[in-house]
């Protein structure tokens, strides 16, 4: 019998966590949580900034090769599609490849998929990418990303230099 009772008292004594002591526990995790996901979702919209930066280099090489060719970029309305087809309205390019300047049959998107804006008289030229919203303007994650050549560097010269945000007059 004595036994019996000491098992009662056990039992008796044994208690679970609180609905209080759950509820903070679960208020703890999901904090930590947020902060968790949040930091993804920071280094996620990092890499596509720096992916569109590299889309863009990758373009302002692909465009200096049309002007060695052609001796003129391609004007606005021409678009980077004159990197994939010999363009048919404005000035001819009589050098221009058979295959074009990039392999495929389109352009590349910029990571949220849409296509670069691409600027030029034929002489300079400007790429956009409107960025994570898909709008012109924006700021901070959502800022408009710019790629402009770096000034005085001619048809073989120096690397482009990339741009977040706001627009700098030339």
């Amino acid at each position: 019998m004595e036994t019996l009772t000491v098992e009662k008292a056990i039992i008796q004594n044994q208690k679970g966590f609180s609905l209080i002591e759950i509820l903070i526990a679960l208020t703890l995790l999901i904090g930590a949580g947020t902060f968790v996901v949040g930091r993804f979702i920071d280094s996620l919209n990092e890499g596509q900034i720096k992916s569109a930066k590299i889309q863009m280099s990758n373009l302002d090489s692909r465009l200096k090769d049309f002007r060695r060719k052609c001796g003129f970029y391609p004007a606005s309305e021409q678009g980077l599609d004159a990197l994939i087809t010999k363009p048919t309205g404005g000035k001819e390019c009589k050098d221009y490849p058979p295959n074009g300047f990039i392999d495929g049959d389109a352009v590349p998107k910029d990571p949220w998929d849409n296509d670069f804006i691409y600027e030029s008289d034929g002489k300079t030229f400007n790429i956009i990418s409107y960025g994570p919203d898909r709008e012109a303007g924006g700021e901070g994650n959502d800022a408009d990303i710019y790629f402009r050549p770096v000034k005085g560097a001619g048809a073989g010269g120096a690397a482009g230099g990339e741009k977040t945000g706001e627009e700098t007059p030339e």
